[in-house]
C-alpha cells in the first residue's frame, strides 16, 4: 500500500484518489480487481455507498476488501439509509477494521435508485454527520453523551458542487462542512476551469483551503451521449461551450479521445490553482484509465512519490 491520503495531504505533491464502485453481488474479487488496477496509481480509493441509491456490496465491506488489495480506503456513508445509532455504529465499525479515511455526504433520494418505494431515513444531513465524526473522534462521545473508551482516528471528508445553485452560497456552504469538521473536500465534475478557480478564490478568501484539502473531480466525457447526459441530468454540472464545440467537432469514433486530452489538459490547468491540492478521477468502469490519466497528465504515481520519499 501507498503511504495513503493522510501522508499524500502532508507532503507538497499532488494527491490523486479514484473511485471504486462495489459489485451488485458478493463477489469480493470484483473489488480486488478494480483495486489491482489504481494500486501505486492514486494514494486513495473512495468505496461508494450505494450509489445512485441503488443497492451494491455495503461501502464498509467493500472498504475492508479495498485495504486488503493494498489501496488506502476512502469509505463513503451516507444519511440515506440509516439514523444517528446506524451511522455511528458503521463509523465505529470503520474504526475498529482499521479503515483510515470517511467520506461523508446526505446521499440520492431513494426515488433515484432501483428501489424507489423504499423509505428514506435523512435523520441527519451532510454537515451534520461530518460533526457527529468530529465528535466521536475529537470529544470521545456519542451524540447520546455516553463517553467512548477507544476513539476512531479515521481523516474525516465531505462533498462539495461548486456549480450547483446557488452557485454564490456554494463557498459558505463549504465553509460551513469544514466548521463541522471536515479536512478534506471531494467535488463535482469540474470542466469549467475558470470557473473552478473563483469559486477556490472565494475559499481561499474564507480561510477554508486553510483547513480543508480540495480536491477537484475531474473524468473524460468519452461520447456525446455521455455530454448529453452531463449537460441535460446532472445537476450543478457545467461544460463550457467550447469543449462541447471540440467534442461535436470530431468524428464519433474520436470523441473517446478527444475526451480523455481534455481530461489531461484539464488536471493540468487545476492543479495550478492555488488552494487546488489534487484530483478526483471518475472514470466510472474504465480503471484501466487511470494510469495512463497520471502519467499524461504529469503527475508522480504514489508508488514513485513513496519510494522517493524513502531515499
Amino acid at each position: 500500500m501507498s503511504g495513503g491520503l493522510r501522508a499524500a495531504l502532508a507532503s507538497d505533491r499532488v494527491v490523486v484518489t479514484a473511485e471504486i464502485g462495489p459489485p451488485r453481488d458478493a463477489d469480493p474479487d470484483a473489488i480486488a480487481r478494480k483495486a489491482a488496477a489504481l494500486r501505486g496509481w492514486v494514494d486513495a480509493a473512495n468505496v461508494t455507498d450505494n450509489q445512485g441509491a441503488s443497492v451494491r456490496m455495503s461501502s464498509l465491506a467493500g472498504s475492508v476488501l479495498v485495504q486488503r488489495a493494498g489501496v488506502d480506503p476512502v469509505m463513503q456513508l451516507t444519511c440515506r439509509d440509516r439514523n444517528r445509532i446506524a451511522l455511528q455504529s458503521d463509523l465505529i465499525g470503520a474504526a475498529a477494521l482499521g479503515i483510515p479515511n470517511v467520506l461523508l455526504l446526505t446521499g440520492d433520494h431513494p426515488a433515484l435508485g432501483d428501489h424507489p418505494d423504499a423509505k428514506p431515513v435523512f435523520d441527519l444531513d451532510g454537515v451534520q454527520l461530518v460533526w457527529t465524526a468530529r465528535t466521536l473522534r475529537d470529544d470521545g462521545t456519542l451524540l447520546s453523551g455516553k463517553p467512548l473508551a477507544t476513539r476512531p482516528s479515521w481523516l474525516i471528508g465531505t462533498v462539495e458542487n461548486p456549480f450547483a445553485p446557488p452557485a454564490a452560497l456554494r463557498a459558505r456552504r463549504l465553509a460551513k462542512k469544514v466548521a463541522a469538521g471536515a479536512e478534506f473536500v471531494q467535488t463535482q465534475y469540474v470542466f469549467d476551469v475558470a470557473a473552478f478557480a473563483r469559486w477556490v478564490a472565494r475559499l481561499r478568501e474564507e480561510g477554508v483551503t486553510e483547513r480543508c484539502a480540495v480536491i477537484a473531480g475531474v473524468g473524460p466525457i468519452r461520447s456525446l451521449r455521455m455530454l448529453a447526459f452531463l449537460t441535460g441530468s446532472v445537476p450543478g454540472v457545467h461544460v463550457p461551450a467550447e469543449l462541447e464545440r471540440r467534442l461535436r467537432g470530431v468524428p464519433e469514433h474520436r470523441v473517446a479521445e478527444e475526451g480523455l486530452n481534455a481530461c489531461v489538459e484539464t488536471i493540468q490547468a487545476l492543479v495550478e490553482i492555488p488552494g487546488v491540492r489534487g484530483v478526483h478521477l471518475m472514470v466510472f468502469g474504465h480503471d484501466d484509465e487511470v494510469p495512463d490519466i497520471v502519467r499524461r497528465a504529469g503527475i508522480r504515481p504514489a508508488v514513485a512519490a513513496l519510494q522517493e520519499g524513502r531515499q
